[in-house]
């Protein structure tokens, strides 16, 4: 699969599909905080969304990470981007409607000094959310992300949270932006 903007859209491939009947929703997120780790991040900025909710939690008990929580996107932006310039890993984690928000200052910022950025949202609106509200972000958060070429993966199994760190990797060693939207259906321990 690729995206408009010709980057690979990189998509786990590894492992059968379907519900793990052993995950839960914090073993879940434990994972991803593992997978943080292993890429050497040390700086979490995020916002709520609910569905991210355990992650956040998650991130800000655990003591390999300083976890700030902001209030609104760009600061989450404004601090990941002066962490890299300070040589530290770091992850903004925020739910789909607070990406879309910040489309400006990552082309601005991000892209004009070539400053990688490494986005973890919800993916609000596609398959399997139960709110009307959030279809806006069904509909155009994907395309918005091809229309500014911003590499994206899309990690629905548990079996896939791999990706995230090849991810954070892959981009960080091409100084580019770089987001992984994640399902309700993996947050919630990947239960159909």
């Amino acid at each position: 699969m690729t995206n408009t903007g010709d980057l690979a859209i990189l998509r786990a491939t590894s492992g059968a599909r379907g519900p793990n009947p052993m995950s839960t929703a914090s073993d879940v997120a434990k994972r991803i905080a593992d997978q943080l780790a292993s890429c050497e991040v040390k700086l979490v900025a995020s916002l709520p969304d609910n569905w991210i909710s355990e992650l956040i939690r998650t991130l800000d008990s655990d003591a390999r990470f300083a976890h700030v929580p902001v209030n609104r996107e760009e600061s989450a932006v404004a601090l990941c981007s002066g962490a890299y310039m300070g040589a530290m890993g770091s992850a903004a984690l925020m739910g789909a409607s607070g990406l879309m928000t910040v489309i400006y200052a990552i082309t601005k910022i991000n892209y004009t000094y070539e400053i990688p950025l490494f986005l973890l949202t919800s993916l609000r609106g596609a398959v399997g959310d139960h709110h009307k509200h959030h279809v806006s972000n069904g509909l155009y958060l994907l395309p918005v992300l091809d229309a500014i070429s911003l590499p994206y993966v899309i990690v629905d199994q548990p079996d896939e949270i791999g990706m995230i760190s090849q991810t954070y990797n892959h981009w960080r060693n091409y100084s580019r932006p770089s987001v992984v939207a994640l399902t309700r259906n993996l947050l919630r321990g990947g239960a159909h």
